[in-house]
């Protein structure tokens, strides 16, 4: 696994071991961040990473030109590799790390006043967590109005159209992996 483009193009980034953390894979990314070029403007973004794992999601926004992202991870195996990557992508003057759960970072970031343009997420693929955590991002009001939610599961889950306020705009499927695309409705 590596960082495809951008200021750290070619930096070797790590995993733990086992199955526990499912890092998104070099051609899945590279694929992402071609869409991510034609949809918006990576350069100056703000991004949030949840469940980010590895962060190589974050990490590939940042050495592409983002302006800063925040990374949330709670599992310890996780966060051990996370730590190690941003290190060797030098990367912590523009990154958060949040270690905490999910929806309780979500609350911190709300109370804060942050906003993000894009928001990556994916998490365990049986946490269940499809449903919380677009629902807390809308109450939060944590997607900025212009931004983009961006979900990896299983192919075979198909998320639903429209979340609340957020409307399906694409779906890409690359093998046994989805990626959905996520906007605010238009008011």
């Amino acid at each position: 696994m590596r960082v495809i483009a951008g200021s750290a193009r070619g930096t070797r980034l790590v995993a733990p071991r086992g199955m526990h953390t499912r890092p998104t894979a070099d051609r899945v990314r590279e694929a992402l961040f071609s869409i991510l070029q034609c949809r918006c403007e990576l350069d100056g973004a703000r991004v949030l990473d949840i469940c980010a794992g590895t962060g190589a999601l974050g990490i590939e926004a940042l050495s592409r030109g983002a302006a800063s992202c925040c990374f949330i991870e709670n599992d310890r195996n996780a966060l051990a590799s996370l730590k190690k990557n941003m290190n060797a992508v030098r990367c912590a003057d523009r990154a958060d790390l949040l270690e905490l759960d999910a929806l309780k970072a979500l609350r911190l970031l709300a109370g804060r006043g942050d906003h993000f343009d894009i928001i990556f997420f994916d998490p365990p693929y049986a946490s269940g967590l499809y449903k919380t955590i677009p629902e807390a991002l809308i109450n939060l009001s944590l997607l900025a109005a212009h931004g983009l939610f961006i979900t990896e599961s299983q192919s075979r889950n198909i998320l639903p159209e429209r979340m609340g306020c957020l409307m399906k705009l694409d779906r890409r499927v690359y093998g046994d992996t989805a990626l959905d695309l996520f906007v605010l409705e238009e008011a």
